[in-house]
């Protein structure tokens, strides 16, 4: 039995340009599977809108190689290759009548880069911050290109997330990445 005083979850809601079936949204959160296993990623995404959620989100999301979180399971959107992945998980979340969303995010300095080998980017030149895997580290202070540059990884990922069928593309940022 149903308490009347909570069907109002159970109301369509505008988000945007798009209509989310109930109020149910699932926010982003790790499924340790990332890149590394699309189809089965997938599926665990597919389940949730099959068990009734309105809205189904990626975890963060990865723009560039500057954001390589390994040895982490993430997600990533760097280029158009990465697109056919995402496309299962939009694919499998659509069929239930959900919209899909994605993350974007920069790590700044709060990641080493282990995978690309790339110099972290932040405010400015400092040891390396992430202390959740112990790799010593540095930061390279960011200057107006590479503010440039990172305002361009989200647009270009940003069209790429639309191609792989995201209904709803926003930016992750907080936790200190780039702030």
């Amino acid at each position: 039995m149903r308490d009347p005083r909570h069907d109002i979850l159970f109301e369509p809601i505008n988000i945007g340009p798009v209509t989310s079936k109930n109020r149910f949204y699932q926010v982003p959160h790790c499924s340790g599977m990332g890149w590394r296993r699309p189809n089965t990623l997938a599926a665990m995404r597919g389940v949730k809108a099959e068990g009734g959620w309105g809205v189904v989100n990626t975890e963060y999301c990865s723009i560039h190689p500057t954001s390589d979180n390994d040895a982490f399971p993430y997600c990533a959107l760097w280029d158009n290759e990465d697109i056919i992945s995402h496309r299962k998980m939009t694919d499998e979340v659509h069929k239930h009548g959900a919209l899909a969303g994605v993350e974007l995010w920069i790590g700044g300095s709060l990641i080493v880069n282990l995978g690309t080998r790339l110099p972290p980017l932040g405010l400015r030149n400092h040891p390396q911050q992430d202390t959740s895997v112990y790799h010593p580290g540095q930061t390279r202070c960011m200057d107006k290109n590479d503010i440039k540059n990172i305002r361009k990884w989200h647009r270009d990922a940003a069209k790429r997330a639309l191609e792989a069928g995201f209904d709803i593309v926003y930016v992750y940022a907080t936790h200190g990445y780039l702030l």
